[in-house]
């Protein structure tokens, strides 16, 4: 084979990470431990997704209160990277007041893992939380959320434009929470709920 040129078709497919391990299981799955939330402000989940628009991928970020189910944070991008969900999480931050030592959980992808994420979520005096590999039902809210807005919005339609998609996807978002009922909080809108537990 070395003298034909020929190599195992396998070789390469692996890359290895020394201190990849290391790097991610530094944050634990602090929401599965915890006791559920009684209050909004104590536990915040984030994730994204991606909607196709005429001109390409546009990606969309989300954080959720989880008590709630109340989006309060949100932010788009055509790059996929901590910039994205850091800007979700500054709107977040600018809207609402966490408290102090609130969970924010989120999935393993580098845009939660990279140091800059880290030092935001620090420094607004939560706490870091990470579903481990195969366990997708300890972000079940946030993917309930884009189940929905794909479901009722996206799949519905084709936007011309990432300013079309933003304008009609914020108008959802003001929808789901003002108005969207959830069976998970007895029927009540995020907003009702919210107030109505005040």
């Amino acid at each position: 084979m070395k003298e034909l040129g020929i190599e195992a078709s396998s070789k390469r497919l692996y890359t290895w990470n020394p201190g990849r391990h290391e790097f991610y299981s530094s944050t634990g799955n602090l929401l599965s431990e915890d006791e559920p939330a009684s209050a909004e402000g104590q536990h915040w989940a984030g994730d994204f997704t991606y909607i196709r628009t005429h001109s390409g991928w546009l990606y969309h970020a989300i954080v959720v209160d989880l008590f709630s189910r109340r989006v309060v944070g949100w932010s788009f991008s055509r790059k996929r990277n901590s910039e994205l969900t850091k800007s979700a999480l500054r709107m977040a931050l600018s809207r609402e007041r966490p408290g102090h030592g609130c969970i924010f959980h989120s999935d393993q992808g580098i845009e939660y893992a990279a140091h800059e994420y880290r030092d935001l979520v620090e420094s607004a005096n939560m706490r870091r939380s990470m579903s481990r590999k195969a366990t997708p039902l300890d972000n079940a809210i946030v993917e309930s959320f884009f189940h929905t807005l794909k479901t009722e919005l996206v799949h519905q339609q084709k936007f011309e434009s990432d300013i079309e998609a933003v304008a009609r996807v914020v108008e959802f978002i003001e929808f789901y929470n003002r108005d969207r009922l959830h069976s998970g909080i007895g029927y009540e809108s995020p907003e009702n709920y919210s107030r109505a537990c005040a």
